[in-house]
Order: structure tokens, then sequence, then C-alpha cells
């Protein structure tokens, strides 16, 4: 059965393949904005009629029926057509970053380059340098991420692990209760390599759970050592060398907090048994409770059909305060991300007048005015002045001109952190998980240009995105900038991409009382009225 995300990618594929073969321009851009809508969304998209698929914003009837044939038969006749005349090696450099079908057309044709490994061996020759639209930057990109490519294959976002491997835990504490993730899954990295699963129980066969996608590694042990082991096969070398796991008796433990116990050191953990800055800390008795999820009582940065959301305004905040979340920050695309719909100012009037009514309508529950603002190449946010200061908060983020080294980054983030109206950072890097590295910034920079601005910088809690990376909040917290857990929610499900976001949070050894959201409503109205005073 197709996932939406897997129904998204076999139209996006579609629409390049076709771009390929210089088919018309028009059916092109239609599959295209139809995968790029759907991309966003986590809507069941299976046993759906044709009807009910033309419902969906941007799904025409063709595009339904070709939904259709993906959830039934995995496929369709163009696009099996389309992979039937197009070499294996050429499709795969379609997924190559910067390679659009049109460079791939002419690396294709005039170079006569059918495959990833031709186009590198191409590219350390310098034939695309007079290639008319590439040049030597290009080449040097193209090499950059073929490689970046090559050294992420075999790994696995954790969201997408979680998916296979915990009906696999669910069906095995039928049999035992000693079962868990174990390694990288425990531990909730962003991505990993294969699924660690520890069995306190010997005896049970476990050649039948598998996978086909990931590779699925079993540890079985005898019952009696089953926490020694957990704590063991969880942590890196360095967190088991750091609290001095040799020592340990070969005793039987009821639980992993027993083990720290015993090892005089105060408990970790999972998430941050990383061998990093947690050591100090636990020998010195000074970890704080971490953030759960929980403790975030608002939702900010998500988006709605004003802009690429799937779900409507009332929908988006309904949903929240089902979910006992007290506020709703809103933050549609500004007017510069056209691909998204932009919001041009007098959308913003209208969707602020439906805020004001929803406020009155769903009390006390309350929808802050907020925007996406796009970080300008120069620095500047979208919209003038007047403009800006009629939200309640603003997300400054960077979506196009992505291709900067560390100095242009930085100078055009350091612009939009001095800007008065900036509240949240965005996504720090751009980066994709396994997708794209992000552009290089000078985080020690940034940081400090946040905490002298008293700028917050977002977590954001997409799976795909887990920016700005963990590793950099203890400095954060060092310079008392404030993190906000933020879901870039583009529909209803996005939400629950907050865990996601808590985790890695944790990973930082973030507090309640050092993120954003996780104030109540009273605490976030009076940040932003006192903001920047």
């Amino acid at each position: 059965m197709m996932t939406t995300e897997d129904i998204a990618d076999a139209l996006e594929i579609t629409a390049k393949l076709m771009e390929l073969h210089n088919e018309n321009p028009f059916k092109i851009k239609a599959i295209s904005s139809a995968a790029y809508k759907l991309g966003k969304t986590r809507l069941d998209l299976n046993n759906q009629t044709v009807d009910e698929l033309t419902k969906i914003e941007g799904i025409s009837k063709s595009l339904a029926e070709k939904i259709i044939d993906f959830t039934t038969t995995g496929t369709t006749k163009e696009l099996h057509e389309l992979i039937a005349k197009t070499p294996a090696g050429v499709i795969e450099m379609l997924g190559i970053k910067g390679l659009g079908p049109k460079k791939v057309r002419q690396l294709w044709q005039e170079l006569e380059l059918e495959s990833v490994t031709d186009l590198l061996y191409a590219c350390h020759e310098n034939r695309l340098v007079e290639l008319k639209g590439f040049g030597e930057k290009t080449q040097n990109t193209i090499i950059q991420n073929i490689e970046f490519k090559i050294k992420n294959t075999g790994w696995f976002h954790y969201a997408y692990a979680e998916k296979i491997g915990q009906p696999i835990i669910d069906a095995i504490k039928n049999i035992t209760d000693l079962v868990s993730f174990t390694g990288a899954m425990y531990r909730r990295c962003e991505v990993i390599e294969e699924i660690d699963i520890l069995v306190g129980d010997e005896s049970i066969d476990v050649d039948e759970y598998y996978s086909e996608t990931i590779p699925i590694n079993f540890i079985q042990v005898n019952g009696n050592v089953f926490y020694r082991k957990l704590v063991e096969t969880s942590s890196t070398k360095e967190h088991l060398e750091g609290i001095n796991y040799k020592v340990l008796e070969t005793k039987k433990y009821d639980s992993e907090e027993s083990i720290y116990s015993n090892l005089n050191i105060q408990y970790c953990e999972p998430e941050i048994r990383e061998g990093l800055f947690e050591l100090e800390k636990a020998k010195n008795n000074q970890l704080p409770k971490l953030i759960e999820l929980t403790d975030l009582k608002g939702i900010l940065h998500n988006h709605s059909t004003y802009s690429d959301g799937m779900n409507t305004l009332e929908e988006m905040a309904t949903y929240c305060k089902d979910l006992g979340y007290q506020y709703l920050g809103i933050c549609d695309h500004s007017q510069t991300a056209v691909y998204a719909d932009g919001l041009k100012p007098e959308t913003i009037f209208l969707q602020h007048q439906e805020i004001e009514k929803l406020n009155q309508k769903l009390f006390p529950f309350k929808i802050f005015k907020g925007i996406e603002s796009d970080i300008l190449g120069n620095g500047d946010l979208d919209y003038e002045e007047a403009i800006l200061k009629t939200f309640d908060f603003i997300v400054a983020s960077v979506h196009a001109n992505l291709k900067m080294d560390e100095e242009k980054a930085t100078t055009r983030l350091l612009k939009a952190i001095e800007n008065p109206y900036t509240t949240i950072l965005g996504h720090p890097t751009g980066r994709l998980l396994l997708g794209r590295p992000g552009y290089p910034i000078n985080h020690k920079k940034i940081i400090d240009a946040c905490a002298a601005n008293k700028v917050v910088i977002e977590l954001n809690a997409h799976p795909y995105r887990l920016d700005i990376d963990w590793r950099w909040i203890p400095y954060c917290l060092e310079k008392g900038v404030m993190i906000s857990i933020n879901p870039d929610a583009h529909q209803l499900k996005g939400y629950h991409d907050m865990r996601y976001g808590t985790y890695v949070a944790r990973k930082g050894i973030l507090t309640k009382e050092q993120c954003l959201n996780a104030m109540d409503l009273n605490s976030f109205e009076s940040f932003l009225k006192n903001y920047k005073k």
C-alpha cells in the first residue's frame, strides 16, 4: 500500500520524466504542483473515490485517477512508459540536488552520460565546465551533492524507522515485557542505519520479525542481565567510558536508574547517552529535568490554506485546541514565496479579520497573528514596516538562494536577526536530513546575535529538518537564547511532529523553562507584549 509520501514522490518523478522528454509543460506543472501539495500532507489517499480526491485543492479528475492507479497498482501506465524509455542511470541522475530535468537532458543527450558514476567521472575530467548553463561552480556543486548522496546511502530518518520498528516491539511485548529499542533508536538519533531491538528472552523466535526496507538487529539476552545490556547497548563508547561502566557488578538490576545509582552517577535519560556534555553534569548531579511533550502549551509556526497548507485556519485552530494546547501561532508564507502562495498584503488583512472572529469563537484558546517571512537575499524581511508591525510575532526563514558560502549565509542571517521585527529564527540552516546538508553558518556568531537581539531560535520539529541541530542547544542556553519547538505543520497531522522535536530537544538537554512555547498563554502574551522593550 502506497503512502501519501510515496504517491507524492511518484507524481514528482512523473513530472520530472515528462520534462526530461520535453512533454506538455502545462500538464507537467499541474502534476508537479499536486506532488508539492501532497508532499506537505499526510492524508490517507487509499480507498478514495475520484469524487473524494477531487475535493482536495489542486487535484483534477485526471490526477485523481492517477492517484487511484498508484494506490491500487503501485504505478500508472504513463509512469511505466516513461521509465521504460529512460535509462535507469538517467533517472538516478534526476535525484541529484541541483540537477533539474533540463540539465539532465543536456548531460544525457550532449555528453551521453547515462549514470551517476559517469557524471561524477565527467565532473572530475572537467567536462561540464564548457557546457552551456553549467560552468566550474555548478560542476563543483554537483560533485559535492553526489558525494553527499553516496555518503548517506543506507541511512533512514528516525520517524520512518520508528514506524517500522514500533509494531515489532508491540508484538514482542505480547510475549515478554523485557523488550526495547536500543542503540541509536533508543537514543532517538535523527537518522539511523539499523533498528536495534533488545529482547530479554532467549527462547523467543525473532526470525519472524523482519523488514524488507531497513536492517533490524536483534540482541537476545537472559532476562537477568536485560537492564545492564540495555544501558550498555544504548550508550556510545564515550558515554560508557565516562560513567566507568566496567566497574559495574554483574548482579541483576530491575531498572536502568538503579544501574546509574550503583555507579554513583546521576541518571542519564537514553537520549543523552552520547558521551558529550551530559557526562560532566551527571557526575556533578547537575542534569536538569528534561523537557517533555506535555510541557508544551502552544504550537507556533503553522500553515493554512491561506498559503500552502492543506487545512483551513479554523480547522488548524480547532484541532490544536482539541489536542489540549492553549494557543496557536499561524505563520503562512510571505509574499516572496510565490511557489507557496505567499500572502499578499490584502490577504493578510483578510486573515487577521478571520483570526479576530475565531478568537471570539474559540475563547479562551487564542490564535496569534504570525507570518513566516522570507529572509531576502540581502537579509531584509519580506514586506514593508507598515505590514510587519501588524503581526504579533514573526518567524524569519531562508527559503530561496540556498547556495551560499559561510560568510554570505551568516551575514544574511545576522541582518535578519538584527531586524527589530524578527521574533524567531526559523530552521537556521535550511537542512533536509538525508536530502541536503543545509547552507553553512557560523553557529556561534548566529547564536550570539540572537542573544544580543533577544531572538528565539527555532528547533523545527519536522523529522526531515530537526533544525537547529541539537548539538548547538547547550550553547544557546549558555547564552540565554530560548528555543521554540515548532512543527512547521502544513496540515493537522503535522502537529504530531512536535514529539520528534521534543526528542532531539532532550538530546540537547533543553528544559521547559528554556522553551518559548512551554509558556502558558498568559506568559506567552506577556512575552510578546514586553518583547525587545
